[in-house]
């Protein structure tokens, strides 16, 4: 089936989503990091839709084609409620895919829902992260604000900010952001995301702290090995507040991996999938 662009109520806004494969199969829902859009699940969200399940990805409040934030609420917990506007939308239980920012919502949401939720699958992202590891974050918003003259210095801030690599092409990113009046480029999400007091404050990891220990939901960890978020202390803290918690480590690979490795992230979520048993409809 042809992907189909859709629109979901998230709390108080509407989420731009697209959609593979038939809505009457076990849905699967794929949230991006902070600065990203949905395309960066595009190819997960396709394979799994050819293994038989309905894949979503979604763009968060004040990303891609979302909507803003009316009262500029960007903390964490306004887009965990989101998450739980979409897990509401379903007659059956639901798959939450995260990466960063869309994985701390998959989890926050997720954790409030046990009875709708199959799995949880989260790259990255634990509590307790590190709080100068998201200083290259907040170099990334904060480069952005003024826009760029060209899309390569767009790709040279990816790369410089985000321990990425430097994209061969970077006209690839044209679909990511958009040109003003003036000619410059600037990306496709509310500047007030990148506000300092929704990167990383006391509340936010308040919020995961508690989300992993209320989850019962199955929950899967794939850690970059290379990241610069994430602690052996956080992981292990993760574990002892979920006990079900699983740890799988992608090697050789940092933060903001999931975007260069959608292939083997989706063939990971369809082995992991498979050993956990479908829930009856709801």
């Amino acid at each position: 089936m042809s992907p189909e662009n859709i629109r979901f109520k998230g709390d108080g806004l509407d989420l731009a989503g697209t959609a593979y494969g038939d809505p009457a199969a076990p849905p699967v829902l794929f949230f991006h990091g902070g600065g990203q859009s949905r395309n960066a699940w595009m190819g997960s969200a396709r394979t799994v839709s050819e293994a038989g399940y309905y894949g979503i990805t979604f763009d968060l409040r004040g990303h891609g084609d979302s909507d803003w934030a009316a009262d500029g609420d960007y903390l964490l917990d306004a887009f965990g409620r989101d998450v739980e506007n979409l897990i509401s939308a379903f007659d059956q239980p639901v798959t939450l895919v995260g990466a960063s920012r869309g994985g701390q919502a998959a989890l926050v949401g997720g954790s409030r829902h046990p009875d709708r939720v199959r799995l949880i699958m989260l790259a990255d992202v634990a509590p307790m992260m590190r709080d100068d590891g998201v200083d290259g974050i907040r170099a990334f918003f904060a480069e952005g604000e003024a826009g760029f003259a060209a899309l390569d210095e767009a790709a040279d801030s990816l790369s410089r900010h985000l321990n990425q690599l430097r994209m061969d092409d970077a006209s690839r990113l044209g679909r990511a952001m958009r040109k003003d009046d003036a000619g410059r480029w600037h990306w496709r999400w509310d500047p007030a995301t990148g506000k300092r007091e929704f990167l990383h404050p006391p509340s936010e990891g308040e919020a995961l702290l508690a989300a992993a220990a209320r989850v019962k939901s199955p929950i899967i960890l794939v850690r970059a090995e290379l990241s610069h978020l994430l602690t052996n202390e956080s992981v292990e803290r993760f574990q002892q507040l979920a006990p079900q918690l699983e740890v799988i480590t992608a090697k050789g690979v940092g933060h903001m991996f999931t975007a260069d490795r959608n292939d083997a992230f989706a063939a990971q979520l369809l082995e992991c999938l498979a050993r956990i048993p479908a829930r009856v409809t709801i």
